[in-house]
């Protein structure tokens, strides 16, 4: 569509400003059960004009609410009461969440046409299964995943909203500061469902050095002096912690996690029902959610390929939501981008050419690390290729199943195979910290056990024969890779698994028979 086109070529930054503005003159309202949708936009068409709205089912019926301008929302609140404090005490904090009940329900007729709610989780993968079955190629099978999987327009806003409500609190101590969601929930890969990574950024307000040339003296604030940006980060979070701890209207289960590499504070917001986890500004995690947002944007068989292949790895038990040895989504996204830039002709640039093409206003020195790469799309030239994705998945399990992991490691930067530096099992390149090895935490058996996967996956792709399995109603193409392998297949992997050193066989069988085991495990944490 036009509108999708014209949102595709707006800038990482232009998106991100254009969202925190409309989260500003949002609201979020938890609905009687009978609700009349226009006596409600009625009502709230009184505060001012509402510039969109929709419904979501959490614990209940809740309308998420724009208004076009933020004063309305003053007015709104204004009108709000403060909840009979009979048997609960309440912190007296007025937030933009609100609670709607009817004054007196039995006159007010149920809503003719059923409410249409927006849906906040993806289908279950037995569901999908089917869905894929009806499809006429396996391109067309992987867009179907892809819509059912990626994150709508509705719960975009939602994520941005969430961000603007903790935003409300962070501003009662720095009122310039903002909240700005990144990773999952803004590079164009989060799947319905995900965490939202948010960050406290201060350096909203950047002054024009000719404001601060004027006059004849060298002005600066006097702040409270620590012995490390660490330790300022650690006490900014522990206090807006104990802050949404204590007074957070839905703000339940907070854990300050501050001795992490990277200090944060997990919750859970009830309101939206999203688990967030709170930084303190990360440029180098920003970039990253940036270079993700532009490669996502170039070609839509690149965000096709990431989620089927984040799929198929999540139900093979390749991936895990609790931290261990396992691959992470954010490596196996990275190696879709290095296959994609190693196609003939590439389908994605490599970083290093997209810096080349970086002007002065893209210019990053993150820490003495160079971060810089182009942010206007238009200037980006796209691909020549035309491979279908049906070859492309096919070709990306062959690569991958056949590819040297001993002697090379995978670089994003020149988009080709280089020496490994360490002796890791798997070595992918931080794109931007470039002595550091996204993938440090994985271990020889879990990387062994991708290959298996993968020859395998690229096994039954080639010999398959669809139109047999259409007629016996049988699941082909991305539907078959998605059923687990099993038992039964077992015997028939040992051959392709040739090349591979024997006792670590063992160690594939044994983690194959814990696979199931492991996709039952409740997720903890990421």
């Amino acid at each position: 569509t036009d509108a999708e086109v014209s949102t595709r070529k707006k800038t990482f930054t232009e998106v991100q400003t254009e969202r925190l503005d409309q989260a500003e003159r949002t609201v979020l309202i938890k609905c009687p059960s009978k609700l009349n949708e226009k006596k409600l936009l009625q009502y709230l068409s009184s505060h001012g004009n509402v510039r969109s709205h929709f419904f979501f089912e959490n614990r209940g019926i809740n309308a998420l609410v724009e208004f076009s301008e933020k004063s309305s929302i003053a007015s709104l609140q204004d009108a709000v009461g403060i909840p009979n404090a009979a048997e609960h005490h309440v912190v007296p904090f007025k937030s933009r969440l609100f609670t709607f009940t009817l004054k007196n329900p039995v006159s007010q007729p149920a809503e003719e046409t059923p409410l249409h709610l927006s849906p906040q989780c993806h289908i279950p993968v037995t569901d999908l299964i089917q869905k894929l079955c009806h499809a006429d190629s396996i391109s067309s099978q992987m867009y179907i995943l892809l819509n059912e999987y990626q994150l709508t327009e509705e719960n975009i806003k939602l994520r941005f909203l969430a961000c603007s409500l903790v935003r409300d609190f962070a501003r009662a101590y720095f009122p310039d500061s903002t909240v700005k969601p990144f990773g999952s929930s803004v590079n164009t890969f989060g799947k319905l469902g995900c965490d939202v990574d948010m960050y406290l950024d201060f350096h909203n307000t950047r002054k024009s050095p000719t404001k601060m040339k004027k006059g004849p003296f060298e002005m600066e604030f006097q702040m409270k002096r620590l012995p490390s940006e660490r330790l300022a980060t650690q006490r900014i979070l522990s206090v807006i912690g104990d802050c949404l701890d204590n007074f957070g209207p839905g703000c339940v289960s907070v854990q300050k996690i501050l001795n992490a590499r990277c200090p944060l504070v997990k919750f859970s917001h009830q309101p939206t029902g999203f688990q967030c986890d709170l930084s303190v500004s990360n440029s180098i995690a920003i970039r990253s959610s940036e270079l993700l947002y532009i490669y996502g944007c170039l070609d839509s068989r690149v965000r096709a390929l990431v989620f089927t292949v984040r799929c198929w790895a999540r139900v093979h038990g390749l991936t895990n939501s609790a931290p261990g040895t396992w691959i992470t989504n954010f490596s196996l996204t990275m190696m879709v981008m290095f296959f994609l830039q190693k196609r003939s002709p590439p389908i994605i640039p490599t970083l290093d050419q997209l810096k080349e093409l970086a002007d002065a206003k893209d210019k990053h020195i993150i820490g003495g690390y160079d971060c810089s790469f182009v942010s206007d799309l238009r200037k980006i030239k796209l691909t020549k290729n035309t491979e279908t994705l049906d070859v492309l998945l096919g070709e990306f399990f062959e690569y991958f199943g056949n590819f040297d992991f001993r002697r090379n490691s995978i670089n994003l930067r020149k988009g080709k195979e280089v020496n490994k530096p360490e002796s890791s099992p798997l070595y992918i390149w931080n794109p931007f910290e470039q002595d550091l090895n996204i993938s440090k935490n994985v271990n020889q058996p879990q990387l062994e056990k991708f290959i298996a996967m993968a020859r395998e996956s690229a096994w039954i792709l080639q010999k398959e024969d669809k139109t047999q399995k259409i007629i016996n109603k049988e699941p082909w193409g991305l539907a078959a890779l998605l059923i687990p392998f099993g038992k039964s297949n077992s015997s028939k992997m040992k051959n392709r698994m040739k090349g591979i050193g024997s006792e670590t066989i063992r160690n594939l069988l044994d983690s194959l028979k814990l696979n199931n085991a492991n996709s039952q495990q409740k997720a903890v944490g990421k």
